[in-house]
């Protein structure tokens, strides 16, 4: 499917949706009175995995055949997904990657997935990247990369479109849990679940980044895709563990744990942090004694 202004079949990669829902039993969390549900958003697609899949939807469908193009840093899952999705419904698909040093290196194993996948990388300088925002900067990156006319996805893959797409993972979620936890990059999927929840669930997103700048941008995504705020949900800050992409032998160590415990793998820029996030908070009494938690399973670990 190559035709400009065709929709491109997203039903023909038999997505996995809604995607399941399963208790699982962890003593630390019994012993404090929170039931666990993990939502296997992980388990939606083999190659748009969790919210990637949810995000990307509706971008595909609306770029209607034309070139795609997002951005991101030289380990973007959000790319890779991007790259994949472009292979499977014949879209071509550009990535503007943060680091102009890097077009002179080897590719490291996520751009060269990408590469594999048919994306075409183009590397900009980090001082032009902090400025795509702009809309002049934004078409002179489109101009030099040979992409005026595609339809652009913002790094991370966070805009109203992919907000409204993320609405339907709270929906899923409706009446199944008081809270649903989920790890957060650029917010979009935090603004979509808690829109999607109803009256009675909350969210609590878990910034994998330093910063303190994602309540805003949670807000400002539910005022794109909804006119105004939606849902209820707040932000803890603590458990970035340094940073993106950053990890520690602390949740290293919790997160082979998790996996023994759980028989499923754990992704570690953003899972084992919300992971470790919760089992953190049922300890400190964050969660009154009989709540329902669901845990957001957003990704897999990439194996290269």
């Amino acid at each position: 499917m190559t035709s400009r202004d065709a929709v491109p079949d997203l039903a023909a990669l038999r997505p996995r949706l809604p995607s399941p829902l399963r208790e699982s039993a962890d003593g630390r969390l019994e012993r404090h009175g929170v039931r666990l549900l993990l939502k296997r958003d992980d388990l939606i697609h083999p190659e748009l995995i969790g919210n990637k899949w949810r995000k990307l939807a509706p971008n595909l469908a609306a770029a209607a055949g034309r070139t795609v193009v997002s951005f991101g840093g030289a380990y973007s899952n959000h790319l890779r997904a991007t790259a994949a999705a472009g292979r499977l419904l014949g879209l071509p698909t550009v990535g503007v990657v943060r680091g102009q040093e890097l077009a002179e290196r080897p590719l490291n194993p996520s751009l060269a997935r990408c590469v594999a996948d048919g994306m075409r990388l183009h590397f900009v300088d980090r001082s032009t990247y902090r400025r795509k925002g702009e809309p002049s900067t934004l078409a002179a990156v489109l101009r030099a990369a040979g992409a005026r006319d595609a339809h652009v996805v913002p790094e991370g893959g966070s805009n109203a479109l992919a907000v409204q797409g993320c609405r339907a993972l709270g929906e899923e979620l409706r009446g199944r849990a008081d809270v649903a936890l989920v790890a957060c990059g650029t917010g979009g999927t935090l603004a979509g679940l808690a829109a999607g929840l109803g009256p009675d669930g909350r969210a609590l997103g878990v910034p994998v980044l330093r910063g303190g700048f994602l309540g805003a941008e949670v807000r400002a995504l539910q005022h794109a895709a909804f006119g105004g705020p939606r849902g209820d949900w707040w932000l803890d800050e603590r458990f970035h563990f340094g940073g993106y992409a950053r990890t520690t032998p602390a949740l290293e160590s919790f997160a082979e744990d998790f996996e023994d415990r759980h028989g499923m793998p754990v992704e570690r820029l953003y899972v084992a942090k919300m992971l470790y996030a919760l089992v953190a908070l049922a300890e400190e009494g964050a969660f009154a004694r009989g709540t329902t938690v669901a845990a957001v399973v957003t990704g897999a670990p990439f194996t290269g």
